[in-house]
């Protein structure tokens, strides 16, 4: 203020006018949220899909599957590109393994744990214990991460976000308007479920579901460089698709009478996903004026191998790209199965720490994200690697 007022009354004096001109362009830089660390957590138990060859399937009329195991297991993994899955071991929860991703994003960025502003714990069902599918939701997941980490810094702010499986990419979008607010500089975004012990032994859909955790340190940086988040678009389809996953009786249901797991209507689910999914991604593109061409990788929400591959190629339709370049999508879903909230920055921590080294990243790279899920729930984000 000294240097403002000394500007006002001695407008010729040439250092005031420095330092003034100095002040004003530093204001007059944009905020950009940057991805300054990544962690992830993938559990230690595979699961292969020769596991489920002694389960009992039923379909929703709790009437057996009039197909062998051995038929139901080859369709499920010719339509998914499924082969194993991870599990949490008995003696972990989902604020374990939320812990886990957290301490390797700390780790990776160098920070100071004490200097984060807020974390986000993006998940479905709390800590479900191994033997019953009960959601523990008190205190909040991102108020346990808190406190397994010994942050004693009170300004630390902790809570949960619920949004489906679009719910970690929805935190890095609710993380970046605080960062932009000038008020936060350091978010750790945190996606992590334990899908395995709220899915129907019963039903062909727990193939699908797997466990993990991952976890994305975004810090604000004021600079002229159009870097890190670009641009979003979210929609929500309550109102005709909220009921495509809910929660619903087991298949076989004289075997949990008061239980409750994961339903879904998958038909209807891969209609419209192919019908919005691209959609949400073009609209974030033009936002940030972005065309796809120039797009290095995209990153979708690792749902079902077949979906993906389908939403991309109708992302480069919609947007007269022609075909998907090779490799421009990265895929972990073979071999981790779909982890809900966790799949996406798994995947971009394994980018990150080099396990993937034909997809790595270098600055000035174009990423688009995107996720669907319970809600029914959709979400894209542009970003540039800085």
């Amino acid at each position: 203020m000294d240097t403002i007022r000394g500007y006002a009354e001695f407008p010729r004096h040439e250092k005031g006018i420095a330092a003034f001109a100095a002040i004003r362009r530093y204001d007059m830089l944009q905020i950009r949220s940057v991805i300054v660390g990544t962690g992830s957590k993938i559990p230690d138990i595979r699961v292969a899909n020769d596991y489920f060859l002694k389960h009992e399937f039923h379909g929703p009329d709790q009437k057996k599957i009039g197909k062998t195991n051995e038929e139901i297991v080859s369709q499920f993994e010719a339509i998914t590109g499924i082969r194993e899955r991870r599990y949490v071991r008995d003696d972990e929860v989902t604020s374990d393994i939320a812990f886990e991703a957290a301490r390797s994003a700390i780790e990776s960025s160098g920070i100071d744990r004490e200097q984060l502003d807020y974390i986000i714990v993006a998940h479905n069902f709390g800590d479900v214990r191994s033997g019953s599918n009960r959601s523990d939701l008190v205190p909040a997941l991102a108020a346990r991460v808190k406190a397994k980490l010994e942050i004693r810094n009170p300004r630390t702010v902790t809570f949960d976000l619920i949004f489906g499986c679009p719910g970690w990419l929805q935190g890095v979008i609710q993380a970046d308007y605080m960062i932009r607010s000038g008020n936060v500089q350091r978010v750790m975004v945190i996606g992590a479920d334990t899908l395995s012990r709220i899915s129907d032994p019963h039903d062909r859909d727990s193939l699908i579901y797997a466990d993990g955790a991952g976890a994305v340190i975004l810090e604000g940086r004021r600079t002229p460089e159009e870097v890190g988040m670009l641009s979003h678009a979210v929609r929500s389809d309550t109102l005709e698709h909220s009921g495509m996953l809910f929660m619903g009786r087991s298949n076989k249901n004289e075997a949990f009478l008061e239980s409750l797991f994961l339903k879904m209507e998958g038909r209807k689910l891969y209609k419209y996903a192919l019908n919005t999914v691209a959609v949400a991604m073009k609209e974030a593109l033009e936002r940030a004026g972005v065309d796809l061409r120039e797009v290095k990788k995209v990153l979708i929400h690792q749902a079902n191998g077949k979906m993906d591959e389908a939403i991309l190629a109708a992302l480069y339709h919609l947007c007269g790209a022609g075909t998907p370049p090779p490799g421009v999508m990265p895929m972990t879903i073979s071999w981790l199965g779909n982890s809900s909230v966790a799949t996406i920055p798994t995947l971009l921590d394994l980018m990150c720490k080099g396990e993937m080294p034909e997809h790595a990243l270098k600055a000035g790279d174009n990423v688009i994200f995107a996720s669907v899920g319970a809600g029914m729930n959709i979400n894209a984000v542009v970003y540039r690697w800085a």
